[in-house]
């Protein structure tokens, strides 16, 4: 049977007669790329934070198999390490602890209460960790449990550690773009090298020698310890993570922005190990120039007609807005996002992101409407909010179940799904509500298309056409949408803020330009679009 990347079988889609629906962008083999090791199976083992889950994947064919699962005890896992014994040892970055996955399959909290646990390296079957957090430690762990060790503390979010052959563990401070070491037994931290452009980690080879990938530029690059410079060794896109090196000295470097996993080898050539998609999608729109948006969690994108992919803007870098789930597009280059910290921003890539509003209990769709107003979804308040261009807010509507996806209607009031009703209604303009449908399982996206409102169920995979005398139409279903009641992926917690939780899924749709339908697979990291034959 052929699964995704959750481990659930493919969805099988069916349309109306007339209707297709295309792949633009294909599935993901894995929820984002965070930390990877070579695991005793041979596998590279690569933890997907933001999915929730531990895949272990064959890199000569790009296939993963679920270790953890997404709705499993291990929450978030962020980097990996093997003993000799085969004890997988496991920071969950959203719930400050370590676990170890015991070969048995048992699962064991080896230390607790250690804020934004990050980055953990296995010597010699010592274990050593490191915080991201900007008071960040360093300590050593131990298998069975027993109190960890302070190995150095004060430090400016360290991120993925290993241990050099001086005896010392190596590891970036990531937003001050440097490289520092401490000796194993303790001791006063001292730098190595700075001048990175965001660097998230930094491995050893079997040659003893320090590499760094520096996730705001995609360059590899080579440290060289004793002069405190570096040179360039290859380049990959940006929004890495973290890199490993296999028994035969093959490098993988891996993208939390896209679940990308390439392949260097020893003389530099590159292939890709596991093919990048969505880490989510999110949420959906259209700009300007017709390219559909997308926010992607911790990167934003735009996907051209034809499925090609570029990232303007992610996590980490200087004035991007966090954690993102809604999206629109402006009629300047400026977009409207909404992230996890409940902000409503606007934002234009390499500036500071501009608040419209604050304070919002679990932002979700926002919309440009036709007066130039922005509109949003504060779905944990149940409220429809408006911001007009001379800033002003109002509510529009209030009272409202967990409204998630948001769509203008043509007599210009808007249509609203509440993912807690299972309905979907519209507001007018003197703000009067009325049931357009009822009876859904978890609408989100909702749009507008020939006069006729589209809702997308995500607790089926469903999409919905309702007529004009109220009648619904499935037009679509089997969608890769949600996960159909067969799992219940774990809601993440966040992390307080860099991207404060909970980090709530949303699968929207968006009409584009040529009519297609684009709908966001978020079980599988594809996005489809529905057109006529």
């Amino acid at each position: 049977m052929t699964t995704d990347r959750l481990g659930l079988a493919l969805p099988q889609p069916a349309t109306l007669p007339g209707l297709s629906l295309a792949t633009l962008v294909h599935p993901a083999a894995l929820a984002g790329a965070n930390g990877m090791r070579w695991g005793p199976s041979g596998e590279l083992f690569v933890a997907q934070a933001f999915g929730s889950q531990l895949s272990a994947v064959d890199v000569a064919t790009g296939k993963a198999r679920v270790v953890s699962p997404a709705d499993g005890k291990i929450v978030a896992p962020d980097d990996l390490a093997f003993d000799s014994h085969g004890n997988m040892f496991v920071t969950e970055v959203m719930s400050a602890r370590v676990s170890a996955l015991r070969p048995n399959g048992q699962i064991d909290v080896i230390a607790a209460d250690v804020p934004v646990a990050n980055g953990i390296t296995v010597h010699g079957d010592r274990i050593f960790m490191s915080e991201f957090n900007p008071e960040g430690r360093i300590w050593e762990l131990f298998a069975d449990g027993a109190p960890p060790r302070l190995i150095a503390s004060g430090l400016m979010m360290p991120n993925a550690l290993c241990l050099g052959p001086d005896n010392h563990l190596y590891f970036p401070l990531v937003p001050l773009g440097e490289i520092w070491r401490v000796a194993l037994d303790g001791g006063t931290p001292e730098r190595v090298m700075g001048g990175l452009d965001i660097p998230t980690a930094v491995k050893f080879d079997a040659q003893g020698r320090l590499f760094t990938v520096e996730s705001g530029t995609g360059a590899i690059t080579l440290v060289d310890v004793a002069k405190g410079t570096g040179s360039r060794f290859s380049q990959v896109a940006f929004g890495t993570d973290n890199l490993a090196f296999a028994p035969d000295g093959r490098m993988f470097v891996s993208h939390f922005t896209d679940g990308e996993v390439v392949e260097i080898a020893p003389d530099g050539t590159q292939r890709i190990a596991v093919a990048g998609g969505m880490t989510g999608p999110f949420g959906l729109g259209v700009c300007r120039n017709g390219d559909l948006l997308v926010a992607d969690g911790m990167s934003y994108a735009m996907v051209d007609r034809h499925g090609a992919v570029t990232r303007p803007a992610m996590l980490l870098q200087h004035g991007f807005p966090g954690y993102v789930r809604g999206v629109a597009a402006t009629d300047d280059d400026s977009v409207i996002l909404t992230n996890s910290a409940g902000q409503l921003v606007r934002y234009v890539p390499g500036g500071e992101a501009q608040v419209l509003l604050d304070g919002l209990d679990q932002a979700m769709k926002p919309i440009v409407a036709s007066d130039g107003t922005v509109v949003v979804c504060e779905t944990g308040a149940g409220r429809v909010l408006a911001v007009d261009t001379n800033g002003g807010t109002r509510v529009i509507a209030s009272g409202l179940d967990r409204p998630t996806g948001l769509a203008q209607a043509p007599d210009g009031g808007f249509f609203v799904s509440e993912a807690g009703a299972g309905t979907l209604r519209h507001i007018g303009s003197d703000g009067a509500m009325a049931d357009v449908l009822s009876g859904l399982v978890e609408p989100h996206g909702v749009a507008v298309t020939g006069g006729l409102a589209l809702v997308l169920d995500r607790g089926t995979g469903t999409l919905i056409r309702v007529e004009a005398d109220g009648t619904a139409t499935k037009v679509a279903t089997g969608l890769p949408a949600g996960t159909h009641g067969e799992l219940r992926p774990n809601v993440l917690p966040g992390i307080k803020d860099l991207m404060p939780g909970p980090l709530l899924p949303f699968s929207d749709i968006a009409v584009m330009p040529d009519g297609r339908i684009a709908i966001g697979g978020d079980e599988t990291g594809a996005i489809v679009t529905l057109s006529a034959d």
